[in-house]
């Protein structure tokens, strides 16, 4: 059968940088560091202070009270960006055919904040069984999907991916193939994640995988830098609108890029570490190159997974070298991480909105907080460090990867009818 063609044609984010596109994008290119001390929690005993939070959020500005009290935090993130997209693609829900739309998000974690909530009010108890009614619907990781559907009528395939930090980019490929296999006109897609609390600070914290910059944390988030010490956890979500060309045409819809393939791989070595060689990796970014039926050369632009671990940037840098060859040299790479921490399965959708913003504007944002080269990363390679570049993107890919070996890349391309 021959497969249609997907565009983007709407966008959401709330972000540890800005509550909208337009302010997220604007941090992006200003090289700001999204990155202070944590006020979710009092983290004074805790090993890392500090986190990538969404600033100036309040729910009942979205919300009535009553309403704001069943959603956890994660499932308001997803709704309220949700928002700022559907308006943003010009979608008239009158004029559409809501068994043809769906949605299909993600997050790794899901409702950690209900479910920390709920068993500490157990643990305090005299052990009865005096549970929310909303804590199940509340902590469930696909309920943010639900809430969306539920909330604009849309009845087409409704479902989330769960695959820890390549959650959204494993929703935005499912949302591809649904739309170019027919199966859909529309899917709202992306994720949303919210696990800046005790458990999830303490947790990453146990295994090591955070910075500990705590005497300097706006410089914490140091990818492809020999200092790097951990990530900084972030929150928030993004959404990204996905229409069949056809249909985006036929109602007049503005049109962001094009969605060229996706790639899905998995490193089959460990649970928590990236393959040495970055062969998971390389091969996600060969799939995707191979589904957008496209060579390493057409590639202008990687907004990297680049987490600021020290495995995981040394396998990332040495699967791009591995897989682009000479070709590497001439591209822009960028990890707007350094910016905006890591947001875990949200993180795909909003360095995606990155990607797709960066296409549109032929600007690649840049890799902040860079201070000394890592003598086992390449340093010809144009990491973007310190401030933005200008250059024609005619297409670029996004690259995330998660626990479990999960890994997930997605290309984009200039649209040209």
């Amino acid at each position: 059968m021959e497969l249609k063609r997907v565009v983007v044609t709407g966008l959401g984010a709330l972000t540890p940088l800005g509550n909208t596109v337009p302010e997220y994008w604007n941090a992006l290119i200003n090289g700001v560091s999204g990155t202070a001390d944590i006020t979710h929690f009092d983290a004074s005993k805790f090993k890392t202070k500090f986190a990538c939070e969404v600033k100036n959020y309040d729910p009942v500005s979205f919300f009535d009270r009553k309403e704001a009290r069943k959603y956890d935090l994660y499932a308001q993130y997803a709704l309220v960006c949700t928002d700022e997209a559907i308006k943003n693609s010009g979608l008239n829900l009158d004029q559409v055919d809501l068994d043809r739309i769906g949605v299909i998000w993600g997050s790794g974690i899901g409702g950690l904040i209900t479910f920390f909530e709920e068993v500490c009010a157990f643990a305090k108890g005299d052990g009865t069984p005096r549970f929310n009614p909303f804590f199940i619907p509340k902590m469930i990781a696909d309920i943010a999907a639900g809430h969306i559907s539920i909330k604009y009528g849309f009845r087409g395939p409704n479902f989330t991916t769960t695959s820890a930090c390549a959650s959204s980019t494993n929703s935005l490929i499912d949302a591809f193939n649904y739309i170019r296999l027919g199966k859909a006109d529309v899917i709202v897609s992306g994720g949303s994640e919210a696990a800046i609390n005790e458990a999830g600070m303490g947790g990453f914290n146990a295994m090591h995988a955070l910075s500990v910059r705590n005497d300097d944390c706006k410089t914490a988030s140091r990818p492809f830098d020999k200092d790097r010490d951990g990530f900084v956890l972030g929150e928030g979500g993004g959404t990204i609108v996905l229409e069949e060309l056809g249909h985006a045409i036929k109602r007049g819809a503005k049109i962001y890029v094009e969605v060229a393939g996706g790639g899905l791989s998995s490193d089959a070595y460990h649970m928590t570490s990236p393959h040495p060689e970055g062969l998971g990796a390389r091969n996600v970014m060969k799939y995707a190159l191979q589904d957008a039926n496209m060579l390493p050369e057409n590639l202008d632009y990687i907004n990297t997974h680049g987490t600021s671990t020290p495995l995981g940037d040394i396998a990332e840098s040495k699967a791009i070298m591995h897989l682009f060859g000479e070709h590497a040299y001439k591209l822009n790479i960028s990890s707007t991480k350094s910016m905006t921490g890591h947001l875990l399965g949200a993180a795909g959708a909003i360095e995606s909105i990155a990607t797709i913003l960066a296409i549109v504007n032929d600007l690649v944002p840049p890799t902040i907080n860079h201070f000394t080269d890592d003598p086992e990363i390449d340093s010809k390679l144009n990491f973007t460090f310190h401030k933005a570049q200008k250059r024609i993107i005619n297409a670029a890919l996004s690259n995330t990867f998660g626990f479990g070996g999960h890994n997930a890349s997605v290309i984009f391309k200039k649209f040209i009818e």
